[in-house]
C-alpha cells in the first residue's frame, strides 16, 4: 500500500505545479523519461539510416497457444528490473542534465563516502548505468528493500532536483541517491533500515553525516514526503516504458495454469471489492435523495 504518510503539504498551483513538479502531480511528465527521449530518437534515427539491423529477435510474443506475461505488477514490482530501470533513469539525469548546479552536502569531495582519496577530476567523469546499477543494488541487496522502495526512491530524487533546483552530476550523484534510498526506505518499509545500519554498509560514512544530510534532504523536500498512488503508478509505468525503449525487457515466461487460476482469483477479489464499493456509494446517493422531501422550517429570530 502507498504510504501517504507527509509531514508538510507544498502548496502549488496552476499549471506551473503541474510543469515542474511530476513527483507531486499525476499529469506531469517525469524528467527521466522526458531525459531519456534525446538518446532514444538519436539512437533509432542512426539505426534507420545505417540501415542497422535490429538482430535476432529476443521479445517473445503471445500466440493463441500460449501467453506470455512477466512477473511485474504495479503492487508487485519485479525487483532485478525495477532497479535496473531506476538506474537507467538515474544515468540519463546525469548524462542529460542541464548545468551541474549542486550543494555542499551533497558533494563527494566534502563528505567521501569512502577513504579512498577522491580524484581532483571527480566532477568531469560522468558513470555509466553499470557503475550506478552496482552502487544501488549493493545497498538493496545489503539492507534487504523492496522494489516499491526503488521507484519512491527515484521520486524523491526527481522531487529533490525540483525543489532545490539542484542538478545531479558526477560530484554529487552518489550522496543524493543514497539520501533517497535512505529515506524511501524509513517513509515506505515497515522495518526501516537505520542510519547505523547503512554506515556497516558503506563502513566508511559516520552516522552523524548521515544524520546530516538526511535533515537536509528533507529540508530540502520542504518536509513533503507524500507518495500519491497515482504518482507511483505514473512512475511505474513510465519506468517500463523507459525500459521498451532502451530493450531492457522484463523477464517473460509462459502463463501456466496455477498462475492463471491464481490472477483469476485476485481478479475476482477484487470485482467483489469494487461491488462493495459501489453498493456503498448507491446507498449513500439514496439518502441524498431523501433529503429532497424534507419540509424545511423557518428560521426563528430572536
Amino acid at each position: 500500500m502507498i504510504s501517504y504518510l507527509h509531514l508538510k503539504d507544498k502548496e502549488t498551483g496552476g499549471d506551473l505545479a503541474l510543469e515542474s513538479n511530476p513527483s507531486d502531480h499525476p499529469r506531469a511528465s517525469t524528467i527521466f523519461l522526458s531525459k531519456s527521449q534525446t538518446d532514444v530518437r538519436e539512437k533509432r534515427k542512426s539505426n534507420h539510416i545505417n540501415h542497422v539491423s535490429p538482430g535476432q529477435l529476443t521479445k517473445k510474443y503471445s500466440s493463441c497457444s500460449t501467453i506470455f506475461i512477466d512477473d511485474s505488477t504495479v503492487s508487485q514490482p519485479n525487483l532485478r528490473s525495477t532497479i535496473k530501470c531506476v538506474t537507467l533513469a538515474i544515468f540519463y539525469h546525469i548524462k542529460n542534465r542541464d548545468s551541474d548546479r549542486s550543494l555542499d552536502i551533497f558533494d563527494e569531495k566534502s563528505h567521501p563516502l569512502t577513504r579512498e582519496e577522491v580524484p581532483d577530476d571527480y566532477y568531469k567523469h560522468d558513470p555509466d548505468h553499470k557503475h550506478i546499477y552496482r552502487f544501488v543494488r549493493t545497498l538493496f541487496s545489503a539492507a534487504q528493500l523492496t522494489a516499491e522502495c526503488a521507484i519512491v526512491t527515484l521520486v524523491y530524487l526527481e522531487r529533490l532536483l525540483t525543489y532545490a533546483e539542484i542538478d545531479i552530476c558526477p560530484s554529487n550523484w552518489k550522496r543524493i541517491v543514497l539520501g533517497a534510498i535512505l529515506l524511501a526506505s524509513k517513509v515506505w518499509d515497515d522495518q526501516a533500515v537505520w542510519n547505523v545500519d547503512y554506515c556497516q554498509i558503506l563502513k566508511d560514512i559516520t552516522v552523524e553525516d548521515m544524520n546530516e544530510m538526511e535533515r537536509h534532504f528533507l529540508e530540502l523536500l520542504q518536509f513533503n514526503i507524500n507518495v500519491p498512488a497515482s504518482v507511483y503508478a505514473k512512475y511505474y509505468f513510465d519506468l517500463r516504458s523507459l525500459a521498451d525503449d532502451n530493450n531492457l525487457s522484463f523477464l517473460l515466461e509462459p502463463l501456466s495454469k496455477e498462475r492463471a487460476q491464481k490472477l483469476e482469483a485476485i481478479s475476482r477479489l477484487c470485482e467483489d471489492k469494487y461491488k462493495d464499493l459501489s453498493k456503498a456509494a448507491m446507498r449513500r446517493s439514496f439518502s441524498a435523495d431523501n433529503l429532497v422531501g424534507i419540509r424545511r422550517s423557518n428560521a426563528i429570530l430572536s
